[in-house]
């Protein structure tokens, strides 16, 4: 599914930044842009369709989306990365609709995860991936053999260990 992703610049009265960037939306179905669009504007923000990302889902990945439909309210995560190059501070990178994915990126730094609300037209395309697809796996608890000390050579005397100063003739 293609959702467009809507960034917010909004301005701060701050001695150290200027403004902060931060997602606001995400529009399932967004056509494909080239360049950033500016979509509203107020007295000191301004909203830009910033990207058209692909959502992708995988058969393995249902336990997370089915935890994420879970939640109140579900999410769709957006990572960010800085853009030094380009016109803007940010762009970007990859839209997930997996908690997994979105804290595995947050543990490897260096990107910005956001998240916004889930629309209703995501939830109903997932849910219905979710029933075609998911299998739930029962636990199945590891079962370990009991510790037996003579296998590991526990019932040998350690080895005699000699320093140099313990030898015959070095005093």
């Amino acid at each position: 599914m293609k959702v467009g992703v809507v960034l917010e610049r909004r301005e701060l009265d701050n001695r150290w930044s200027d403004f902060t960037w931060r997602l606001a939306s995400v529009v399932p179905g967004a056509p494909e842009i080239d360049d950033w669009v500016e979509i509203a504007r107020g007295a000191n923000w301004v909203q830009y369709h910033a990207a058209t990302l692909p959502l992708e889902i995988f058969r393995k990945e249902t336990e997370g989306y089915k935890h994420n439909l879970s939640l109140d309210p579900p999410s769709v995560y957006v990572v960010l990365q800085d853009d030094d190059d380009g016109a803007h501070e940010v762009t970007p990178h990859l839209i997930s609709v997996c908690p997994y994915e979105a804290q595995d990126y947050l543990d490897s730094g260096g990107v910005t995860v956001e998240s916004v609300a889930m629309p209703e037209a995501v939830m109903a395309w997932l849910a219905a991936f979710i029933d075609k697809h998911h299998v739930d796996e029962p636990f199945k608890k590891r079962k370990r053999n009991p510790f037996d000390p003579r296998k590991d050579g526990f019932d040998r005397p350690p080895p005699r260990v000699t320093r140099k100063w313990d030898r015959p003739g070095h005093e």
